[in-house]
């Protein structure tokens, strides 16, 4: 949302924010904003405050979301997160957090269509013993250990503060590249093994489709992230 712009007793938000989750059950929602300065802050706002306006959303994955209307709603300074630096690293968290959803549903899905492909027999043999098949599951487990290195890599560097030739956001910009198309490719590799069996809404398959395609767009797909990664290579050459 744009703002917050300065009142006498606080301040003032103006705008919008989609895909809020759980915002109707909320006490307090964190809302990022910009000052007038172009400051990023955070505002603790009461979803049942004045000038506070939500509209039901769905998700991809059936969860419950919000569109959040702000008009004219007003914030005390004591519910603005003002620290430098406090919402860059909410964000990063919540994208360290996305990546490590994006790995184990992941991890879970390449076993299904392991367990799958070893029972299911054609020509009287296993399918999993098939070329074809053996390679594109080999495909997706490289898929899942580089999401898993590249996930570390980012929590490590975001919970110690250790330094590197590019700022921590690089490597959770590299974190997140690899676990939204990672788990995106997972997932299509896992419906086509299983055939028309993992179309079956009796089977979970479908539903960890459905949770995978909204990881894979949650806080920026992978080519934003890939601009963003562009960006901090430009801006800390390395030697």
């Amino acid at each position: 949302p744009e703002g917050p712009g300065a009142a006498p007793s606080g301040w003032v938000l103006d705008g919008v924010q989609s895909a809020v989750p759980w915002a109707q059950v909320a006490d307090r929602i964190a809302v990022p904003a910009h000052t007038g300065e172009g400051r990023a802050v955070l505002a603790l706002v009461d979803p049942a405050r004045r000038g506070v306006t939500l509209a039901d959303q769905v998700s991809t994955s059936g969860e419950r979301l919000a569109e959040m209307r702000l008009d004219g709603v007003r914030v005390e300074a004591r519910e603005l997160i003002a620290a430098p630096g406090a919402w860059e690293w909410l964000r990063d968290l919540l994208t360290t957090g996305t990546c490590a959803l994006a790995l184990g549903l992941g991890e879970r899905v390449l076993a299904m269509t392991a367990e799958y492909t070893g029972k299911r027999e054609q020509f009287g043999f296993p399918v999993a013993t098939f070329q074809a098949v053996a390679v594109q599951a080999a495909d997706r487990y490289i898929d899942l250990r580089a999401m898993e290195v590249t996930l570390w890599q980012a929590a490590w560097r975001l919970s110690t503060g250790a330094g590197g030739p590019l700022p921590a956001a690089g490597d959770i910009a590299v974190a997140k590249i690899w676990a939204s198309d990672g788990v995106r490719r997972i997932v299509q590799t896992a419906q086509h093994l299983h055939g028309g069996f993992g179309a079956d809404t009796d089977y979970p398959l479908h539903r960890f489709h459905a949770w995978a395609k909204q990881i894979e767009l949650s806080l920026g797909p992978a080519a934003a992230h890939e601009e963003a990664l562009g960006d901090l290579l430009a801006a800390h050459p390395l030697a």
